[in-house]
């Protein structure tokens, strides 16, 4: 009986592997191909130059045994703007517990990265509001505060420059990131980074973000774009 046990569960654990490895090649023929309708690259085999080439991001620090692969890049024509793209999904390992309880975990999301084509601006990061935002409100570390109440309770904001934030997220972008509430996102130098720094999205997730981006810069205050651009001249 033990002996038929252990079969039994060694056959569901190498079933599980053989649904695993069929449902991740499936994902990849999938980004391959929405790779190839937008005119992008798609390479799937590991790049470790993630932690160096995008170390202003933090979560591209994180941990040890970094890699991004299923890597989606090229130039997309997003409202009549040429901008370059990079997108696809990350991996990291790090150890957690303490003592006898000590063990690898591996962490995968996926992240999508783009060229500010209005040039470079400060640190300056988006993402929804959480139970301890709040109660680091209560206590007197607030974030950046707007007139729209209701942004100011769904989003955290926080820049190294808050004259550039009010700037940025004027009425009609505020209503833009209500209306497609984005994962968290990070501006910083002329990069973008989207992500929430966990799980990996879907392909119809993939073009979506690659959509929102074109449709967010497409709400910048244009005052902000021509001081932008004579800073930049």
């Amino acid at each position: 009986m033990e002996v038929i046990l252990v079969i039994l569960v060694a056959a569901l654990a190498a079933g599980g592997l053989i649904f695993a490895h069929l449902q991740a090649k499936k994902r990849r023929e999938a980004l391959a191909a929405l790779a190839s309708s937008r005119g992008l690259d798609f390479d799937s085999s590991f790049d470790g130059s993630h932690d160096v080439r995008f170390a202003r991001f933090a979560m591209f620090r994180k941990g040890r045994s970094r890699v991004a692969y299923n890597t989606i890049s090229g130039t997309l024509d997003l409202g009549g703007r040429s901008i370059s793209v990079r997108t696809g999904d990350f991996r990291y390992k790090e150890r957690r517990g303490s003592g006898k309880n000590r063990r690898t975990v591996t962490i995968r999301l996926s992240y999508l990265i783009a060229w500010n084509p209005f040039g470079s601006v400060p640190e300056t990061v988006v993402r929804r509001e959480g139970v301890f935002d709040r109660l680091k409100g209560m206590l007197g570390f607030d974030d950046i505060d707007f007139e729209s109440v209701e942004f100011s309770r769904r989003f955290h904001v926080s820049s190294e420059d808050k004259r550039f934030a009010y700037d940025l997220i004027d009425s009609r972008m505020m209503e833009f990131l209500l209306r497609t509430a984005p994962p968290a996102f990070e501006l910083e130098g002329d990069l973008i980074c989207v992500s929430d720094g966990r799980g990996c999205w879907d392909p119809a997730s993939f073009e979506r973000r690659l959509d929102w981006c074109g449709a967010f810069f497409d709400a910048w205050p244009d005052h902000l774009v021509r001081t932008l651009a004579d800073e930049s001249a």
